[in-house]
């Protein structure tokens, strides 16, 4: 096997609205957004009649792209929660920025929740977490 690239991460969320202002708002633009059903869609959601509104992010440099989605039936099923960074499973995305202390102050003032303020790490990376809409979890990066 040759792995040639990661195509995209998927995000399912309760308020697809709110996850999409979130992650434009740290530079992601809008690529595309419908609604999702059909065969395949009832086969990974493991439901018959499954659907959901999905909407397509692209960082900018286009490495990277998000598919946040919202669905419909099945109905949420979970509450927000706030998640450990070492809990199990997929946990954060790491975002390369440049300016990380201007970029930390502004999403200050938005109030986002920075639950780790910008540290020197190993005199390598500024790093800072942040959980966006339901405990969304994102870590930015800066080199030094």
């Amino acid at each position: 096997m040759k792995l040639k690239h990661i195509d995209h991460i998927g995000i399912i969320v309760n308020n697809l609205e709110a996850a999409r202002e979130f992650f434009v708002g740290l530079g992601f633009t809008v690529q595309g957004e419908g609604d999702e059903q059909g065969e395949l869609l009832d086969k990974v959601a493991e439901t018959e009649g499954a659907h959901s509104k999905i909407v397509f992010l692209e960082a900018p440099g286009g490495q990277t792209k998000l598919e946040l989605a919202k669905f419909i039936v099945p109905a949420e099923k979970s509450v927000e929660q706030k998640t450990a960074i070492y809990s199990h499973g997929y946990q954060h995305i790491c975002l390369v920025v440049e300016g990380i202390d201007d970029i930390v102050k502004d999403l200050k003032a938005k109030g986002v929740d920075i639950f780790v303020d910008v540290y020197n790490y190993q005199d390598a990376y500024k790093l800072c977490y942040l959980r966006g809409p339901e405990g969304i979890i994102v870590e930015l990066g800066e080199e030094l």
